[in-house]
């Protein structure tokens, strides 16, 4: 059959489960929580067709059919509506929302700052803002408890800004966390609003606050980049690597906004999410006190008397195998959606124009024909034989295809030092009964305010 003759994926095509979820119990369900919109067949079938107000949406469980579609057929598929809405009043046309030429020549500009020895240049600085966590934590009072989540974002927020910008400067680090949590808190409804084409302009709960926190963002951080240009500082950082970048094709640089919309997507998403994948690793170890064991006798084993040092992080392969097993349970970026900009032919059959593609990651890594037992906490999935056998495609905590997340290496070089200086120095006790549950608020968050206590590890 030549592709002209594929029929289009619909509602009627044969073999395809489609979701009958009414819309009346969806939108809610995208207001309170994304991940519980999700039908609830994308737990166990390999494609789920959906349609809410009038909109198709084409939900792929089926690694070689996301390989398809995000690699094979990704010059057809853009952003589209869903993250511009959600993402572009604070991110603007960055790497993480931009489409087309624009996009590759932002990616082909920033991806120096992300080569290999470069990143293992930055691992002292990785290190040495997860001691000042450590030396905080155990200059507390006995008996004391952190809030996890918010110990993490700050530690790779102090990471980041030290990292790619040389340090934040005149930014409130404080204001800038609770500016993010602020931001992303009202998302739901944007999601709801798009699906219903509504206008951008439509009031919603926690609208003002979102835009206020946009606002102080974008002006801190806009701020920080005309001092820079005035100065003309020779540094070695992302920042200078913005202000250099030049469009092979037409030789023009990045305007002070342009910087701002890049700073700004490797502030939020970056450290949000290694953040969350820190979060949630601490909390499985805690309710998994043999895995933590195998942890602990493995750093001990790699760091010995001394402290940690950056040649002992690539040595961590159990620590990572934890970390890989904690984004599989709690993926930080949980739902990749892409748009059609035209039809393409996709498992048999041809994918319409405007369909939007939903990639639901969280239901991936716990699906029941991909992983035995997806319930259980188990890191020696990726042991090397054991993830040797596996689909490229159904592990992707940083996305797939050609825009998979460029900062994934930084990412998991940066949790290995912290996980290896936190639990070589300190104890993390859970101060609930059992995991807290998780919220899709864009990134994975637990639902409570996940407090531990600390205890120095003797």
């Amino acid at each position: 059959m030549s592709i002209d003759a594929l029929p289009m994926l619909s509602e009627q095509s044969p073999g395809i489960t489609v979701s009958r979820r009414s819309p009346l119990a969806v939108l809610p369900a995208l207001v309170r929580d994304p991940l519980q919109a999700l039908p609830p067949e994308v737990y166990r079938d390999p494609l789920v067709y959906s349609r809410v107000a009038s909109r198709e949406r084409i939900f792929l469980l089926d690694p070689a059919l996301i390989q398809d579609a995000l690699v094979r057929n990704a010059d057809s598929l853009s952003k589209g509506e869903d993250v511009r809405r959600a993402l572009g009043p604070a991110l603007g046309q960055g790497l993480l929302t931009a489409d087309g030429a624009h996009w590759r020549w932002q990616r082909q500009s920033v991806a120096p700052a992300f080569r290999h020895e470069k990143l293992v240049g930055l691992l002292p600085a990785m290190i040495a803002a997860a001691e000042r966590t450590r030396d905080r934590w155990l200059a507390a009072e006995p008996g004391a408890t952190v809030r996890i989540g918010h110990e993490m974002m700050r530690t790779t927020f102090d990471i980041i800004v030290e990292t790619m910008m040389s340090g934040p400067g005149g930014i409130d680090v404080v204001r800038v966390e609770r500016g993010i949590t602020d931001y992303l808190k009202p998302t739901g409804w944007i999601f709801a609003l798009s699906i219903l084409n509504a206008p951008d302009w439509i009031p919603y709960p926690g609208r003002s606050r979102a835009r206020a926190a946009t606002s102080y963002l974008r002006s801190a951080i806009i701020g920080m980049i005309a001092e820079r240009r005035s100065r003309g500082e020779a540094r070695e950082d992302l920042v200078a690597l913005l202000l250099a970048a030049a469009d092979p094709e037409t030789g023009r640089t990045m305007t002070d906004e342009e910087i701002a919309d890049n700073l700004l997507t490797f502030i939020t998403a970056g450290h949000e999410t290694t953040a969350l994948g820190l979060a949630w690793t601490f909390l499985l170890l805690a309710h998994h006190p043999e895995h933590e064991a195998r942890v602990l006798s493995e750093i001990d084993a790699v760091t010995g008397d001394g402290p940690v040092r950056p040649e002992h992080i690539l040595e961590l392969t159990y620590t990572r195998q934890v970390f890989s097993e904690a984004m599989r349970l709690y993926p930080p970026a949980p739902i990749i959606t892409r748009t059609a900009t035209r039809a393409f032919p996709l498992g048999g059959f041809m994918v319409p124009e405007g369909a939007v593609i939903v990639v639901p990651i969280h239901a991936v890594h716990h699906h029941a024909a991909i992983w035995e037992q997806p319930e259980r906490f188990d890191p020696d999935r990726f042991a090397p034989e054991q993830a040797k056998g596996r689909h490229r495609y159904a592990y992707m905590p940083f996305g797939a295809g050609p825009r998979i997340c460029i900062g994934s290496a930084f990412a998991q070089m940066e949790a290995l030092a912290i996980l290896a200086v936190m639990l070589k120095a300190t104890r993390l006790r859970p101060k609930g009964g059992s995991m807290p549950a998780p919220i899709m608020k864009v990134t994975l968050r637990p639902r409570t305010d996940a407090e531990m206590l600390v205890e120095p590890r003797s």
